[in-house]
């Protein structure tokens, strides 16, 4: 039976927001709150950006980037994965091929 989705209390930079989610995601989303909280948090302690918008467009930015960074690495690790599995086919095809 699925549960319906429910309002969860976040809190980012001291303010609340209220985002409705699936139950089975609540966990995740907690967390990416406050995973999000302390990366803005760090860029406007360290002075160099101001500004609530700023500081949330550069913690996106970064996100993004942190992001885009492991989607190229699994890529690349299910290529080699797919090349190790085709020579490992291969293997074994020959081993049955030639009892």
């Amino acid at each position: 039976m699925n549960k319906k989705p429910q309002p969860v209390s976040l809190i980012i930079m001291g303010k609340e927001y209220r985002i409705v989610c699936d139950p089975e995601e609540q966990d995740d989303l907690i967390y990416s709150a406050q995973q999000l909280d302390v990366q803005m948090r760090k860029m406007r302690d360290s002075g160099k950006i101001t500004g609530p918008d700023r500081i949330a467009v550069m913690a996106a930015l970064n996100l993004a980037h942190e992001l885009q960074l492991v989607k190229n690495q699994n890529t690349a690790l299910n290529q080699r994965l797919n090349e190790c599995l085709i020579k490992l086919s291969h293997k074994i095809e020959i081993v049955l091929d030639n009892p």
